[in-house]
């Protein structure tokens, strides 16, 4: 069984930066490619970031690419999103997911999820 737990939430000015924690618990979380999905209220869920499960290729939505780095740390089972620069337009629930296979853009394509922490972007 695999959990996820999501952490770095609250509330920040436009222009401002936060860091996100994806904890995952399990012996599996270095074989498999990452995501960050985000979903504002009254909207579906939405891609935002994944990384490959060594790190080394990154996809980005166009709408966070050059604001948002996604990466992790295999040793620590843990995966992070740093956002900067944000927008109130940022402002949603981010949730953590475990890449299956699929569409890396679908959230239909990954099989385990986080509770989600809530990002708050005032003007």
């Amino acid at each position: 069984q695999v959990q996820l737990v999501e952490s770095g939430g609250g509330l920040v000015q436009a222009g401002g930066s936060l860091r996100l924690s994806c904890a995952a618990s399990g012996r599996t979380f270095s074989s498999y490619a990452m995501g960050w999905f985000r979903q504002a209220p009254g909207k579906e869920r939405e891609f935002v970031a994944r990384i490959s499960w060594s790190g080394g290729g990154t996809l980005y939505a166009d709408s966070v690419k050059g604001r948002f780095t996604i990466f992790r740390d295999n040793a620590k089972n843990t995966m992070y999103l740093q956002m900067n620069s944000l927008k109130p337009e940022d402002t949603a629930v981010y949730y953590c997911g475990r890449h299956s296979g699929g569409s890396w853009w679908s959230d239909s394509s990954y099989d385990y999820w986080g509770q989600g922490t809530q990002v708050t972007v005032s003007s």
